[in-house]
């Protein structure tokens, strides 16, 4: 066992500990005092997102709700590096954010492509004087409604009763340069994303965190209850269903979101009777696929935060990467052959993520492999076949098919999402298939 392994564990229990959020908390708000400051929240907003055009419509509400001073910065797109397979990221945020729309009740409907080129630059400009002026929640609904309603090649973004005021090219240049470069510096990489006092929420999925951080500061205002969107309660009691389709689920031993999923869509599975159907895949970073630093750190911070949000263990942390998740992945012909697939990877997934077990060794492996059922000495024949790469490879190509490019994603019927934080979608399509 290497010193890193040893380490690892320790390192990552630690960081991602509530303990350290809490003590981390309680030392922003400390210096927010001492310094006589609002409670300053940071908005980032890219232009062509459709996630943002979401979180957008719902500033006045949030500021409705909190006493908080709004900082506002208009961004680019993410950088290749964090979006690297960029046109389907593209194309699949349209029908998700229609889909999240729908499921909250909100205005998006997925035009079928991006606004043009003159909609987006003319929106850019009014965005960045409206920041710059303290005037974007007053007008960044209105703007964004507009854009998406601008998709022909050359169609100009749509006139308003009044004239828009909009920034000089210098200026949109010099707004995004410097808040690409804050958003860097703060650790993050993507729009419709807010940052308070150390920790990013993204989107209105992450929104609820926020909301209750301000509760427990005090910052709601006067007869504020519960949270804005609050996040969908997974399935509790079994549902008789006939005929459920199959639900399949893609994962990869590597993936934070994948762990802390895994027996949530076993569950869903076993409680409605759809057959849950193992669709692995290797590693993005094992695929030639880099992930940046930023991007690395808010995922860890994040899945934690919605692992303690579900209950779900995790944070002593073992990363699998390379010949430890090969070593994983070859036993998953085994136990499927036994009809352990899902123990196995429920136990992997604990053991590396909850647990800090070493799969690059003989001990944690076995441990892993034995507690879900499986012999050693057919796991170590198991481990010299490499059959599983195909299998591994077939999975990728049929995710990618489906417009999906990372893990976890889910399909049942014609309903294909990306996300553990998509659950409820695949939920709402077994027990509503007419609405689907």
């Amino acid at each position: 066992m290497s010193i890193q392994s040893l380490l690892m564990p320790m390192i990552s229990e630690r960081w991602l500990s509530n303990t350290r959020l809490l003590k981390a908390r309680a030392k922003a708000e400390r210096s927010r005092i001492a310094q006589g400051e609002p409670h300053r929240v940071y908005y980032f907003h890219q232009v062509d997102d459709p996630y943002s055009a979401l979180l957008a419509s719902r500033l006045p509400a949030l500021l409705a709700r909190y006493d908080i001073a709004l900082s506002v910065h208009v961004v680019g797109p993410p950088a290749e590096s964090a979006a690297p397979d960029r046109a389907r990221l593209v194309a699949y945020s349209r029908t998700d954010a229609q889909r999240l729309a729908q499921h909250h009740g909100l205005a998006f409907a997925d035009p079928g492509a991006q606004p043009s080129v003159l909609a987006q630059a003319r929106a850019t400009r009014v965005l960045v004087a409206a920041a710059e002026q303290g005037q974007f929640v007053q007008v960044a609904d209105a703007v964004c409604a507009a854009l998406w309603a601008s998709t022909g090649a050359d169609q100009p973004l749509q006139p308003t009763p009044t004239p828009w005021p909009e920034a000089s090219p210098d200026q949109v240049q010099a707004h995004l340069a410097a808040a690409n470069a804050l958003r860097q510096k703060l650790g993050h990489y993507l729009g419709a994303t807010l940052y308070y006092a150390g920790e990013w929420t993204w989107g209105i999925d992450r929104l609820h965190h926020l909301e209750r951080r301000l509760q427990d500061l005090g910052a709601q205002r006067p007869g504020v209850t519960g949270v804005l969107f609050p996040p969908a309660p997974d399935l509790s009691e079994p549902v008789a269903l006939t005929n459920p389709p199959p639900i399949d689920f893609f994962f990869s031993l590597r993936s934070p979101y994948s762990a802390i999923v895994a027996q949530r869509i076993f569950d869903l599975g076993r409680l409605t009777g759809a057959e849950v159907r193992l669709r692995y895949v290797l590693p993005m970073v094992m695929r030639g696929l880099p992930v940046p630093r930023e991007k690395r750190r808010y995922i860890s911070l994040d899945a934690a935060r919605e692992a303690r949000w579900r209950g779900v263990p995790f944070g002593r942390v073992n990363d699998p990467v390379g010949r430890p998740v090969e070593r994983g992945l070859s036993l998953m012909p085994l136990a499927e052959r036994m009809g352990l697939g899902q123990a196995y990877v429920s136990s992997f997934m604990h053991g590396v993520w909850a647990e800090g077990l070493d799969a690059g060794s003989d001990r944690g492996l076995k441990r892993m492999a034995e507690r879900a059922g499986l012999a050693w000495h057919e796991a170590q024949q198991a481990m010299q076949d490499d059959a599983w790469r195909q299998t591994a490879e077939a999975n990728r190509a049929e995710m990618l098919a489906l417009g999906l490019w990372g893990v976890p994603s889910f399909r049942v019927g014609d309903t294909a999402v990306w996300g553990q934080d998509r659950l409820w979608a695949i939920q709402d399509a077994l027990l509503h298939p007419e609405k689907h």
